[in-house]
């Protein structure tokens, strides 16, 4: 223990994170830090075309230079079966593999795996490999995907997932036709590439016959034994999966997909160890991407601007290896929830394409905050109300909950319309208001955001893989504390967070635990990162955990004393009886005791020093906030600045705002990129057309404004009353700017929002509004 250091209690505390000593000094260990014996290198060999057979594959003089080891086809490695299946655990429904059969589907299509001695021979075999594709016409867009050829022929439609009625149902009609006021918003999304600072990789190792270890960027150790367990039909027991490390990870790495799974086949067939590290060109082009979605929304208000009924319309670009097939349901299914809503219909359909597949990104579901707080602000300026105060006329409040949706969603302590109020008292518009009066008068374009949404967090129990979490606490003999927990890290900074938990409801000082993840044969099974739940779940199984031994060292500590239990206490690893200080012992004392002389204990308690806890939490947590943004548009340049950001977030109980606010700011980062900069765009021959970081615009430092947060601490039904925060600065960030770039730019009429908004389309919608008033 650290006596030295006065004890305090630690939720809600900004504490420092135990991992950064480590890692801003380049001691952390990612997966290309790993190194082995007779360790060799792989590269694939990638399709250049969308869509087409292959013709042929020459591998002679890739296989004739020096240092190649092996190069390996589908034929080669379809030998091992491998089932994919989504996160769901259910099966992939497209006749995907882990090389390409026959045909490829999209440019960056896997064809062939290079085995070599160094990375720079595998390249160089790469580029010897002489393929040739008897190209087709690709399916590129959700347009070309409703009317073109099949993607993978044989299915029998491109559509690989529909849901919702196609016509708005005549109950909705009928209202929408009567409503005061019809808003219909529509919003094209760009494709994104996720980009994480550590690209996909991969090592894996065979010993013996089926005993395979595999270190890899992932979200979650056990979920990829059990994946990996699942798709080859092997023993969870044989496989050891570790991932120290991770540099981010946004739902990409929520599973191995094909290159890591091949190379997991290849290292069982070669019998040796590999290596696939995924460049950066890899990572932009071939990596799963995210967002491609288009959709309508359509809503009916009453004079006073009251909702009445609403009807959305959505299609995802699905690519041609999706991650899981995908209609995103989930985009209707949280459109509403935070604001009182009659009556709402949906539409919504996947599609495969001759793109790139789509996999998971922080807030999958996403667009329907973005679309519906775009709409309510162009409702406003139609009606003629105040954004605000649209707000304020339609979403749900305290006294309206306990309140069940449309899809069966009951909300039973959600706060937007507090946090819209929170929010409110910390900024003053009518100052600004005034201040954009005064702009537009001299040639200046402000614009003010504000949003609010709720969002689900830490769901268990309701899919396959989302289960609880899993705490171990053992205090060691020294009286220091050692925890397993399920938690996995990629830049969460879980380490601290769940030792802020542990310290804090053990009576122990921070800086006497230790926290240990990240390795599949330490802790049970859990999903890990995802869904914003490690705060939620992990800390409520380390919650408990905790306490369970606190009561434990108590019962010892009485039994020790002749004292009785409910007069003990513990406070900085010392144990004190109520009302007789000279009796205070070190928790090492009995932590000696607890481990070393069994006949000390109570009768029938079992030796050493440890509690195990798996929290089954509710179902889902939900999270609220209201944002609010202001901008600059120049009117000459179309560049945007970004004045003023600030959340209004209601993450229940808090462990560490330090943490919460670089979660809020990193989600924040993100949307900042998806509403000006980034984009994945395809040509009419389907190559992607942004390759490298010249081509794809991430937000740098100097896009990023300083945020301002401001903290609710309405405590949830979980153990210890955390929300999740995770994702929700990527979901309200993009319509708080959006709707910013829209006010200001108002004076020039509606923004249509095809993102990214970038200079060069928002100076088209003002020159355009510009042209429209000359020929008027």
């Amino acid at each position: 223990m650290n006596a030295s250091v006065p004890f305090r209690r630690m939720i809600g505390e900004r504490a420092p994170r135990k991992e950064d000593a480590r890692l801003l000094t380049g001691r952390g260990q990612y997966t290309d830090d790993v190194r082995m014996p007779g360790l060799l290198h792989c590269v694939f060999v990638r399709s250049p075309a969308a869509r087409g057979r292959i013709v042929s594959l020459n591998l002679d003089a890739a296989r004739a230079l020096p240092g190649v080891q092996a190069i390996y086809t589908h034929e080669d490695l379809s030998v091992v079966p491998v089932q994919f299946m989504t996160y769901f655990f259910t099966p992939i429904a497209s006749p995907i593999s882990l090389l390409a059969n026959g045909r490829v589907a999209c440019v960056g299509d896997p064809v062939a795996m290079v085995i070599a001695e160094s990375r720079a021979i595998a390249e160089d075999a790469a580029g010897l490999v002489e393929l040739e594709i008897a190209e087709e016409d690709p399916v590129v867009t959700i347009t070309d995907a409703q009317t073109g050829a099949l993607v993978h022929p044989g299915t029998e439609s491109n559509c690989t997932q529909e849901m919702g009625a196609a016509e708005i149902p005549e109950a909705v009609q009928a209202i929408l036709d009567k409503a005061a006021h019809v808003v219909t918003q529509r919003i094209d999304h760009q494709r994104i590439a996720q980009s994480p600072m550590e690209a996909r990789g991969c090592v894996a190792s065979f010993d013996g016959a089926e005993e395979l270890l595999i270190h890899i960027s992932c979200q979650s150790p056990h979920f990829v034994a059990r994946y990996v367990s699942t798709v080859l039909g092997v023993p969870q027991e044989a496989i050891r999966v570790i991932a120290k490390d991770v540099g981010g990870a946004f739902g990409l790495k929520n599973m191995p997909w094909r290159e890591e799974m091949a190379v997991i086949v290849a290292a069982k067939l070669f019998k040796r160890p590999l290596k696939w590290i995924e460049d950066r060109f890899e990572s932009l082009t071939a990596s799963s991407h995210a967002r491609e979605q288009e959709i309508t929304l359509t809503a009916g208000f009453d004079a006073e601007g009251r909702l009445l009924a609403a009807h959305g319309d959505c299609s995802i670009n699905n690519g041609a290896w999706p991650m899981g097939e995908d209609c995103n349901i989930a985009v209707h299914m949280f459109m509403w929830p935070a604001y009182k809503m009659p009556a709402y219909s949906f539409h919504t359909r996947g599609w495969y394409t001759n793109t790139m597949g789509l996999g998971g990104y922080r807030g999958p579901w996403a667009l329907e905050s973005l679309i519906r707080e775009t709409l309510l602000d162009k409702a406003a300026r139609q009606i003629g109300i105040d954004p605000i105060e649209i707000r304020r006329r339609n979403l749900v409040t305290a006294a309206d909950q306990p309140m069940t949706t449309g899809f069966d969603l009951t909300v039973t302590d959600i706060t937007p319309y507090e946090c819209l109020e929170k929010l409110l008292a910390n900024i003053d518009v009518p100052a600004f208001r005034k201040e954009q009066a005064e702009a537009r008068k001299q040639g200046r374009y402000l614009g003010l955001g504000i949003t609010t949404y709720i969002e689900p967090t830490a769901v268990a129990g309701i899919m396959t893989p989302l289960t609880g979490e899993t705490a171990q606490i053992r205090i060691e003999p020294t009286g220091k504390v050692s925890a397993v927990l399920t938690t996995h890290s990629q830049g969460h900074g879980t380490a601290t967070t769940m030792a802020q938990v542990i310290a804090d409801r053990l009576g122990v000082a921070y800086e006497d635990v230790t926290v240990f993840e990240g390795d599949s044969s330490a802790g049970s099974y859990s999903p890990g990162a995802g869904g914003s739940r490690q705060g939620v779940i992990g800390g409520g199984a380390s919650w408990r955990a905790a306490e369970l031994l606190a009561d434990k060292v108590k019962r010892i500590a009485a039994h020790l004393y002749n004292a009785s239990a409910e007069t003990i206490k513990i406070e900085n690893g010392m144990i004190h009886i109520e009302g007789a200080p000279e009796m205070s012992r070190s928790l090492r004392e009995v932590a000696e005791i607890a481990h070393g002389e069994p006949f000390r204990l109570p009768e029938g308690m079992e030796t050493g020093l440890e509690a195990q806890y798996r929290y089954q939490p509710p179902p889902m947590t939900f999270t609220s906030a209201a944002h609010a943004c202001f901008v600059e548009v120049d009117a000459d340049t179309g560049f945007v600045k970004i004045n003023r950001w600030i959340s209004s977030e209601d993450c229940g109980t808090i462990i560490n705002p330090g943490i919460v606010e670089g979660q809020i700011a990193g989600g924040l980062a993100q949307a900042i990129g998806q509403v000006l900069l980034e984009e994945m765009p395809y040509d009419g021959r389907g190559n992607p057309l942004a390759a490298t970081f010249k081509d794809y615009l991430m937000p740098a430092y100097t896009d990023i404004p300083d945020f301002e947060y401001l903290h609710a601490n309405t405590p949830s039904a979980t153990i210890g009353g955390m929300r999740g925060v995770g994702e929700g600065g990527a979901i309200i960030g993009p319509p708080t700017l959006a709707n910013a770039i829209s006010d200001a730019l108002a004076p020039f009429g509606e923004l249509e929002l095809a993102l990214p908004l970038s200079p060069s389309r928002l100076l088209a919608a003002i020159e355009g509004a510009e042209k429209r008033e000359t020929a008027a």
